[in-house]
């Protein structure tokens, strides 16, 4: 069984609770999209599941009813006793009160696990994007993403080249591995109801290209640092002319123009070239 939006407000008002802003908590409130997220994170018996900000738990039980053994990771020390008893019946949750933005990810992750981890979150919107790329350039474990937030947010991680939503995001996701939207989720089942529309964006890992991704996010995030200009106004004094012929790259392109691989001969050329 998941929470319902009755279920909802009875855990707060009974634990003197209120929804806060600060930690950018929207409780789902809608048994049938958790059910929705936990079969789109395709898990089972036998795997592992990481969930962030789990909350009340209404994510967390339709999780755990998959079978697969789910470390529920929650900040906020006055909702985790809620959260504790909520699944206090449940042999395969694990509890850990913990920051996500700080957590050591490799002492509460095992890296033997077959397959890797796979994350499943509501992410608070203010947190979503730097959280997603930590995860991505940080913590390996985890081999795939499934993940709700704001949707102009899960419109930049899943976006192509020539598009306005592309960025430097785009990129980094493109680097990892892949990324595409799955479903959308209206503002109605939350509670308190967001200002905003939610999207579910799913991030597959795969081996990236051999280019040094520091270097690599580096020169990205300059070049998108003028987006609407060409590349060899935003990069200029950073890559010379002869780097763009080296990395068959036109320094007349706009950032948003560059695929992963155009970007990764950018830099390749870059440091070869000494710059």
């Amino acid at each position: 069984m998941t929470h319902s939006r009755p279920t909802i407000r009875d855990l707060l008002d009974s634990n003197s609770l209120a929804p806060r802003r600060d930690l950018g908590q929207n409780f789902v409130a809608d048994p049938n999209t958790v059910r929705r997220i936990a079969d789109l994170a395709r898990v089972g018996p036998g795997d592992h599941v990481v969930e962030i900000g789990a909350g009340l738990g209404s994510l967390t039980l339709a999780l755990a009813d998959t079978g697969a053994d789910i470390t529920a990771i929650e900040v906020d020390r006055g909702v985790v006793p809620v959260l504790r008893d909520v699944v206090a019946d449940r042999s395969n949750v694990t509890v850990v009160e913990a920051d996500a933005m700080q957590l050591d990810w490799s002492a509460v992750l095992d890296p033997d696990v077959p397959g890797g981890w796979v994350l499943v979150a509501n992410l608070p919107y203010n947190v979503a994007t730097p959280l997603i790329c930590d995860i991505l350039d940080g913590v390996a474990q985890v081999s795939r993403l499934i993940v709700m937030v704001q949707r102009e947010a899960a419109e930049r991680f899943a976006a192509s080249p020539g598009t306005s939503a592309y960025g430097a995001v785009s990129v980094k996701a493109a680097y990892w591995g892949s990324a595409r939207i799955v479903g959308h989720v209206p503002a109605s089942v939350f509670v308190p109801r967001p200002n905003v529309e939610s999207a579910l964006v799913e991030i597959t890992r795969a081996d990236p290209p051999p280019t040094d991704p520091v270097e690599l996010f580096s020169l990205v995030r300059t070049g998108f640092g003028q987006r609407r200009k060409m590349l060899r106004r935003s990069l200029s004094g950073v890559v010379s002319s002869e780097t763009f012929v080296a990395a068959d790259v036109a320094p007349t392109a706009r950032p948003e123009e560059l695929d992963v691989a155009a970007w990764c001969r950018l830099t390749d050329a870059h440091l070869a070239s000494g710059e």
